[in-house]
Formats: structure tokens, sequence, C-alpha cells
């Protein structure tokens, strides 16, 4: 473990084997680092935050902070955040409010490029990846494999599919389908995110029903509910396929077609 003499560390801090932390750096109460965790200069993380082992906080990011919500009342609330993460220069990533759940949620192996904010409440999967400036409101929720491009603005409560790629520069208000390539303002589904899926090493089969699933749903000038029947009856039932009519299936917001 080492920790620069000009750190300011709280008392209450729980700090695991191998954890640098940088000059200047503040880390507040209640948080909690995991294995090999590094701390660059001048980073703040400010109270009741966890990070997994092998996380990386770049210079001037700001970590756990309080939200930005007028309803938030200074309650113990938490921002949890898996292994691997690598948080860039100036990112800034709240923690929960009482009345949005309490927790803000990340998982493993997340990257946050410099600029991007990650709002109050909001729950990110596996392998998320936000560019430069893009922006999460309060109760977002992005499913593993979703990337965000530079500068896209994600409104709250919005849901983003898994294996979605979003353009740069796009804003998001309504729910977008996973699996799929996504751009605009207002952001809608503009086919599947095929080199992603290949990358991911997704099966030719799961690629074909997909496909059929995509072109009935988003292509045919269908009614949705009865879009979402045709799929079922005619596509193979993959679990990918199910995932897609499912998401789409419990939208509150409704999906962008």
């Amino acid at each position: 473990m080492t920790i620069h003499p000009t750190a300011v560390v709280d008392v209450t801090v729980r700090l695991a084997e191998g954890v640098e932390v940088g000059a200047y750096a503040f880390i507040g109460p209640g948080v909690e680092l995991g294995p090999g965790c590094r701390i660059g200069h001048h980073a703040n993380l400010e109270r009741w935050t966890r990070l997994g082992a092998g996380c990386r906080v770049w210079p001037f990011a700001s970590v756990g902070g309080d939200a930005q919500d007028l309803k938030y009342a200074g309650e113990e609330t938490w921002l949890e955040i898996g292994a691997n993460a690598q948080i860039r220069e100036f990112v800034t990533i709240n923690r929960g409010t009482g009345h949005g759940g309490g927790t803000t949620r990340i998982g493993d192996d997340c990257l946050f490029m410099a600029y991007s904010h990650v709002a109050h409440d909001c729950q990110l999967g596996d392998h998320v990846i936000m560019a430069n400036s893009a922006t999460l409101a309060g109760h977002v929720i992005l499913e593993d494999h979703v990337s965000l491009g530079g500068l896209v603005a994600v409104h709250q409560f919005t849901r983003i599919g898994r294996h979605c790629f979003v353009g740069g520069l796009s804003g998001v208000a309504m729910d977008l389908p996973p699996f799929c390539l996504c751009e605009g303002n207002r952001a809608k589904a503009h086919g599947l995110n095929v080199v992603g899926l290949k990358r991911a090493g997704f099966t030719p089969e799961a690629m074909e029903a997909l496909k059929q699933a995509y072109r009935i749903i988003f292509r045919s000038r269908t009614p949705m509910a009865q879009a979402l029947d045709k799929v079922r009856a005619e596509v193979a039932d993959l679990p990918e396929v199910r995932h897609m009519l499912n998401f789409i299936a419990t939208s509150e917001r409704g999906v962008s077609r």
C-alpha cells in the first residue's frame, strides 16, 4: 500500500492490499478500495463508495459525490463499482438517493472517458463504455456491453439494451433495443450492431435470428404488439431473441423505432 503524504484519507476508509493513492487525492468517510486500486493525484472519492479490485481513478475525477437532485437530503447512500473500472480525467459519478433505491451500481470492466457523467441511482452492467462527455441522467439502466459515443445524452429512467452501440451526439429519450446500432436526436435503431456482435462471439444462428426479428419489429411497420407476436411465431426461439422480446415488452417509456 502506498499513500502520498499530501493525500487526505479519512480514518474510516478501508484499503486493501496494493492500493496506491497519489498526491493531494481526497478519500472521504466510508470509502472502500479493493486490491490493486490506483487513485491518481487530485482525484476525489467523496464518501460511501466501494471500488472493486484493480480500479483506476485518474486525476481530477470526482467519484461518489452527492446526487444532483433537489430531493436528496444528505441521507446515507452508496456508489458501488465492480472490478477493473477505468475512470478518466474529470469524470463525475454520483451516489444514489434514498427515494431512488439508495445505490448507484456499476459492473465490472467499465471504461468512463474524460468528462463523462453517471447520475444518481443509475444501474450499469459489465463492459460498459462511455466516451468523452457522454452523460446519463438519474435512474438510467445500461445493460452489459453498451457503448455510448462522445456527447451522447441519456434522459432519466431510460434503458439501453445489451450490446447496443449509440453513435456520438445522440439524444436518447426512449428505450433503445439490445443488439442494435442507434443514432440521432432523438436516437432510434438503424440496424443490428453486426460488428460488435461478431466480436462478442455471437453464433451465425443467433445473428440470423436477430436479423429476422429486427426486420419484423423495426422495418415492417407492423404495430409493436403484433410484431412481437409475429417474431415469437416465426423466428427461432433463441436466448438472444427472447431477451430482445422481453426488453421491448417490459419497456415503460417505449422503445424507439
